[in-house]
């Protein structure tokens, strides 16, 4: 892409093409989309970026996206503390509020086990989900994972962690999804069912700490 001004134009199509799904002929429509628009528009995108990159972070208590200290999920007095939901990414519970069959609150892993990719437990939050689990309260686990062999992975280690926090825990079932096959993520999921993912329910014993 040349032009007069092909060092900015040629950074922002190369900031398009760094996304995930973006290939160089989309990035290319992009930027020359924002190119042709009124400058406001730009100037919008532009201050909406900044916005996210400052703004937004980690939940303190469940690791959602927002901008407080807890996000508004974890805040709700409606949702039932009793109940724990795993995933492995902000978008997994964006898919599950979209179904609206769940009213528990969460813990978002950050990701799920890859060791090709240099992801190990300790890169997820699995020992602040244990913490909370020790705190009392939590009665129920739903760990919730994609239908892979990493997912599959991930959900293993956690059952074992959460073994040792609990020692009288036990998983109810083993494995079973609901509404779509293997393979289909859930964001294709909108009939308002949990979608392709793996569920495990742990049931756990009344913590002394509770009461």
């Amino acid at each position: 892409m040349s032009s007069e001004n092909g060092g900015a134009i040629t950074r922002l199509a190369e900031a398009f093409g760094s996304l995930p799904g973006i290939g160089p002929k989309s990035a290319e429509r992009l930027t020359h989309y924002l190119l042709g628009a009124d400058r406001s528009e730009a100037l919008e995108l532009a201050e909406a970026l900044r916005a996210v990159a400052e703004y937004v972070h980690p939940c303190r208590q469940c690791f959602n996206l927002t901008e407080g200290e807890l996000c508004s999920i974890c805040l709700d007095p409606r949702r039932d503390p009793s109940i724990l939901c795993v995933v492995e990414q902000p978008r997994d519970l964006a898919a599950l509020e979209r179904a609206g069959s769940y009213r528990g609150l969460y813990h978002i892993l950050g990701g799920r086990l890859a060791p090709l990719e240099n992801m190990g437990p300790e890169q997820l939050t699995v020992d602040a989900l244990l913490r909370r689990v020790q705190q009392g309260g939590v009665q129920e686990v739903i760990l919730a994972t994609n239908p892979t062999l990493e997912g599959d992975g991930t959900r293993a280690v956690r059952l074992k962690s959460a073994g040792k926090q609990r020692s009288s825990c036990h998983p109810v079932g083993s494995r079973f999804t609901f509404g779509l096959n293997t393979g289909v993520r859930q964001q294709s999921n909108a009939g308002g069912r949990l979608g392709g993912k793996t569920i495990v329910l742990i049931v756990l014993p009344r913590s002394p700490l509770s009461g």
